[in-house]
């Protein structure tokens, strides 16, 4: 009986290595096939609408979620760290270059935040003093609304904040953080965490929200409504029937219907959280091996200023 179960759970491990081993290889080849038919899962972009569109349209939501798309993204990843590892100067270039891309999408963001507090103003105005029930904004083409509809699209320059701001605010180190046995550790011991929660927290986090988002979204946009369970020849046969549907609901009559764009912004969220695992497994990497005198290098940080030095990193 133990000899059978021990020949059991040695067989499931092998079984899994042999599957994950095909998946990684075989990550070269659907990657290699997807750049060379394009036609296949990008023709629905032309706005045509013929059958071959639609399933051009469903192979794009089965590949945007499925095993396939991951093993080539995490096939890439290891690629890329093993180029990495060989080549420090490398490695210091993908930290910079995506810790700038970071910080370049959050500036630009942040900005929404002044539109939220300018919008949220102009709609007081326009209530309390001018007793106006719509607003109208634009230039040669004006976009008119009731106020409750502007009031109610507030909240989708807080998740631009929330999901442009993520990484821009993690290189600036101005998450909240609850530190036990961090601070007490040492240089290396601490980057050894970085690096551990990188992979284990980060990535996988990351990688959740995308595959449980993809399909989130898509199932506002298009019907018959895909599933994450749908293999591609069912999610292809579905196509004869397909249709765009966006989902254009608001919580209020007249209030903001344009709730598809927040499911839009989670996907991207996830994509950038990710992007970053990379650069804070890399940094994390790169200070353990050169030691403390590389804590902080080529950290692009915001400043307040001289003399507010103890405030940053906390704004």
């Amino acid at each position: 009986m133990q000899d059978d179960m021990s020949i059991s759970f040695f067989g499931a491990i092998g079984g899994f290595l042999w599957w994950l081993a095909s998946n990684v290889f075989g990550a070269f080849y659907n990657l290699g096939y997807a750049v060379t038919h394009p036609e296949l899962w990008l023709d629905w972009l032309s706005w045509t609408d013929t059958v071959e569109d639609k399933a051009s349209v469903m192979r794009f939501v089965y590949y945007g979620g499925s095993v396939e798309f991951f093993f080539v993204v995490f096939t890439a990843f290891l690629v890329l760290t093993a180029f990495a590892i060989y080549s420090r100067r490398f490695m210091w270039g993908i930290v910079r270059g995506l810790e700038g891309f970071a910080n370049t999408v959050g500036r630009i963001a942040a900005w929404a935040g002044l539109l939220m507090v300018l919008q949220q103003i102009i709609i007081v105005f326009m209530q309390r003093i001018f007793a106006r029930p719509d607003m109208s904004f634009g230039l040669g083409i004006e976009l008119q609304m009731d106020v409750s509809w502007f009031a109610e699209e507030l909240k989708l320059y807080n998740a631009i904040v929330v999901c442009f701001c993520v990484t821009y605010t993690f290189v600036q180190g101005g998450h909240v953080r609850v530190d036990l046995v961090y601070a007490g550790i040492s240089h290396r011991a601490k980057r050894v965490v970085d690096m551990v929660g990188s992979l284990l927290f980060m990535m996988p986090v990351a990688v959740l929200t995308w595959m449980y988002g993809w399909f989130f979204l898509w199932r506002h946009l298009i019907v018959p409504k895909p599933s994450a369970s749908d293999q591609l020849d069912k999610l292809v046969m579905k196509a004869r029937a397909m249709r765009w549907n966006v989902e254009t609901i608001g919580f209020s009559p007249n209030g903001f219907n344009g709730y598809f764009l927040f499911k839009i912004l989670l996907i991207l969220f996830a994509a950038l959280v990710f992007l970053h695992a990379i650069a804070f497994f890399y940094r994390s990497y790169l200070e353990f091996i050169e030691g403390e005198e590389s804590e902080g290098k080529y950290l692009d940080k915001d400043t307040l200023g001289e003399g507010e030095e103890a405030y940053e990193g906390a704004h």
